[in-house]
Formats: C-alpha cells, sequence, structure tokens
C-alpha cells in the first residue's frame, strides 16, 4: 500500500469470521480479532536479519535492496486511510461466504485495532509518532512491534495502546548468531531501549521468540534484561516453521507447547513475575507481575 506500507489478514482474523477460533491477544487483552488490522509502514526495511522470521529477505531471493532507508516517506494519513481500505478490500470474499459470520464481517470492515508489525521495522518510517496519532484520532488502540534498534525514536514517539520490544537472545554472542543485525551496535541499541521500557506510560511487553537448539537457553541472560527493562508482561511464544524461516532453520527448531511452558517457569522462578495465562494453539505463555492481564482501554 503506497511506497513502503503493508496490511495482511492474518490467519486467526479469518478463523474468527468463519470458525469462532481467536487470537491469543483477544485472549490475554481483549483485542478481538476480526477487528485487528495488522499493517507496516516499513515492508522492506528493517536493521536485522532475523533467522526465525517468516518474512522474505534480500538473501531469501539472492537480491539486495536498501534495507534502512525510507525516503520519500508516504504521509500518516495516506497509510491509514489506504490501509483500512486494503483490509475492506482483502475481506470483500467473505461478503459472499455462507460459513462467514454475517455480523462479525460488517465489523471486520472497521477495524478497531491496529498492529504495528507485520513485516520490516516500523521505527524506520519517520512519522510513526504522527502514524500512531493518525490510528488513535479514528478511535482505534495500537500495539507497536519492535526490535528495539532505534531507541532514539521511542525517545520521542506517543506511547502507543501497548508496546511491545522483540528480546531474540539472552547475550550479545548469540544475538549475533540470531538476529544477524544489520549495524554493528545494535544489541547496545536494543538494551538503550530496553532502559527507556519502563518509562513509557502504556502497558509493554518483552516478546521472547524462543527458537529450540538456537536462542531457547541461558534463563538467566534473559531475567537480566527483563529487569533492566520492567515490562508489564513477558510473551514467551514458539518459533513456527513457516514461511521463508523454512530456509534458515529446521522443524526441529519449533518447540513444543509444553517446553515453552518450562522455560517460562524458569523464567519466572528468577524474575518474579508469574505466569498468568497461555494459549496453547499458538504455544505462546503469559508471564506478568499482575493477577491478570489488563483489557487494552480504547485511546
Amino acid at each position: 500500500m503506497g511506497k513502503h506500507s503493508a496490511v495482511k489478514t492474518c490467519h486467526w482474523l479469518r478463523t474468527s469470521l468463519v470458525r469462532g477460533e481467536v487470537c491469543y491477544k483477544q485472549r490475554f487483552y481483549g483485542i478481538e480479532s476480526h477487528r485487528c488490522l495488522q499493517m507496516t509502514p516499513a515492508v522492506a526495511h528493517c536493521t536485522n536479519r532475523c533467522l526465525y522470521c517468516w518474512r522474505v529477505q534480500p538473501e531469501d531471493l539472492g537480491v539486495r535492496w536498501n534495507e534502512l532507508a525510507i525516503t520519500d516517506p508516504d504521509p500518516p494519513e495516506l497509510i491509514a486511510e489506504g490501509c483500512l481500505q486494503e483490509q475492506r478490500r482483502l475481506l470483500a470474499g467473505f461478503l459472499g461466504n455462507p460459513k462467514a459470520d454475517k455480523k462479525k464481517v460488517e465489523e471486520a470492515f472497521n477495524p478497531k485495532h491496529a498492529a504495528i508489525s507485520l513485516s520490516g521495522e516500523p521505527t524506520l518510517y519517520p512519522l510513526l509518532g504522527e502514524l500512531i496519532e493518525e490510528f488513535h484520532k479514528r478511535g482505534m488502540t495500537t500495539f507497536l512491534v519492535t526490535n528495539g534498534t532505534n531507541p532514539e525514536v521511542l525517545e520521542k514517539i506517543p506511547p502507543p495502546s501497548q508496546l511491545y520490544i522483540s528480546v531474540s537472545a539472552p547475550n550479545e554472542e548469540v544475538y549475533k548468531k540470531v538476529v544477524c543485525p544489520i549495524r554493528p551496535d545494535n544489541w547496545s541499541r536494543l538494551l538503550r531501549s530496553l532502559e527507556l521500557m519502563r518509562t513509557f506510560s502504556c502497558p509493554t511487553v518483552i516478546r521472547i521468540t524462543l527458537v529450540k537448539d538456537v536462542n531457547m537457553l541461558d534463563p538467566e541472560g534473559y531475567s537480566k534484561l527483563i529487569e533492566l527493562a520492567e515490562p508489564t508482561y513477558i510473551e514467551a511464544k514458539a518459533y513456527m516453521h513457516l514461511g521463508f524461516s523454512v530456509k534458515r532453520l529446521k522443524r526441529s527448531n519449533m518447540p513444543t507447547h509444553e517446553e515453552v511452558h518450562a522455560f517460562s517457569q524458569e523464567l519466572a522462578n528468577l524474575t518474579g513475575y508469574r505466569i498468568i495465562d497461555e494459549s496453547s494453539p499458538s504455544r505462546v505463555v503469559l508471564l506478568s507481575k499482575l493477577k491478570q492481564p489488563k483489557k487494552i482501554a480504547p485511546p
């Protein structure tokens, strides 16, 4: 959509419409799967090349492109409106699907939540703060998912409804192997972002994608990063063997839900956080010092 943005309907949006099955984000945070807009303002731009990423990367295709610079950025109003229009176009077929819940389909045409993730690193979009505000003006909540390598952006943007930072390794050595950073100082940049995380007024999440035999180790290292950031939540989630990640990792690198739960319990023992919920279909465990997760409130 436009020069550097994209929108994609996810598996859980579709299953919510047809089978009533929903994403763990609805279970944890009250985000209705059928009213979630999954988008990115930086579809082909990222500061890392994570092994576990399902998205296509230059090496996967044997090509090169400028991954860091978004020149001549589209205005946030164009991105927000364009993504909403494209979401409706993507959903149009459900109007004629006899298996789809008609009321949900009607609601899906007016999303109430923007997940600013999907692909690339959204903090590379130079008008990210204005884009968050644009969604909020439309009465939508926002999740911002970042790899934490642009702390200078996090210092300036207004708080989203919820901030995610992906923590892909317990130490710098593993980090370089797992995320293949484009810039040599990305680890120190991540540490700075984790320090900033505690200053946000919105709920915050450390997201750990666990890859068996790769980064599913050293829980003490992860606990130190968690202590640095003081997040509201920790999401420990299994790597899923799909998309272009199958070119880089094996199916055996995908941990079971039981293995994710056991690792999460180790984190709980080290950090003082508690396991407060989990979703076995998504192989994800939620930890917090809260007794139960708070539902995301409208902006």
